[in-house]
């Protein structure tokens, strides 16, 4: 890991990103890609200097409180986490400050900073947004190596039920000729019903592939699926998009279970509930 200088924390859009690169190993990240601009190693972690201090003045300047998301690019709950603790040093201040949250990540390392998850929640709204990919736990542990399996995530999503925290499922990337399988969908889709998700994020059944993520996907489908990769180019050649030849029959699947079991399925609206603000502070009335 390095350190670097950064003069803020919180984007226009008031997401934010503590480190940048992972150690998770997923072989699909997109954030892999060249267009990001990350300039070193992506396992060799860099880690803003004063994380915990330059959002707290970010905060302080904010007019009024609003939503705070973390984990796009980045995961929140890298291995280092553990040590380090910038993550629950700012959800801390989060807290502190009466702001939401909206955080992601593909870790159970997120129930050490269930008190502060409720504590949100108690006063604003926090939404924990969880990624689901591979139903098979075997398939999860070569596609998604170094973070929890997809039954521990489930169980992450079973706690913040249990503790009406509201969660988002994130249904990607789907791999095609390797997860895009409707008994895969099936299975995912039972665990969001069961742990009463309030929506899922899906934005089709397929994956991207651009300069930088294409090649470290490309060799890890000759380490773990030898021959995978020549069914890629034959099938995609250097196509941004690669949908899944199931995309059309997945997508059906998807709507109608979602429909049918309550569940925001359109992409705007998940994203409209995900920004949206809420105060729950008690106020006697005046009448």
């Amino acid at each position: 890991m390095h350190y670097a200088d950064y003069k803020t924390i919180l984007s226009p859009q008031n997401g934010m990103n503590l480190y940048r690169g992972c150690s998770h190993g997923c072989i699909y990240c997109d954030s892999r890609s060249s267009c990001y601009q990350i300039n070193h190693d992506f396992e060799d972690i860099e880690i803003k200097r004063n994380a915990p201090m330059i959002l707290e003045n970010q905060l302080r300047r904010k007019r009024k409180p609003c939503m705070v998301g973390t984990g796009a690019m980045c995961d929140p709950y890298i291995h280092m986490e553990e040590e380090l603790q910038i993550t629950r040093q700012c959800l801390a201040l989060i807290e502190r400050y009466g702001f939401g949250l909206a955080i992601q990540t593909k870790s159970s390392r997120i129930l050490r900073d269930l008190d502060l998850l409720k504590a949100i929640n108690e006063k604003t709204k926090c939404v924990v947004q969880m990624t689901l990919t591979t139903y098979d736990e075997d398939l999860c542990r070569k596609v998604e190596p170094c973070v929890s399996t997809t039954l521990e995530r489930f169980h992450v999503l079973e706690v913040m039920r249990s503790h009406g925290i509201p969660t988002v499922v994130w249904l990607s990337p789907i791999l095609p000729f390797i997860n895009d399988t409707e008994e895969n969908l099936r299975g995912l889709l039972d665990y969001c019903i069961q742990a009463k998700v309030r929506g899922i994020l899906c934005f089709g059944f397929g994956m991207t592939l651009r300069e930088g993520n294409r090649e470290y996907f490309y060799a890890q489908l000759d380490r773990i699926f030898p021959g995978m990769k020549q069914k890629y180019i034959r099938a995609f050649g250097s196509s941004y998009v690669c949908n899944s030849p199931n995309h059309h029959h997945l997508m059906a699947v998807f709507k109608d279970v979602c429909e049918k079991n309550g569940i925001l399925w359109k992409p705007d609206d998940v994203f409209a509930y995900l920004h949206a603000f809420e105060s729950k502070d008690h106020q006697l009335s005046l009448f």
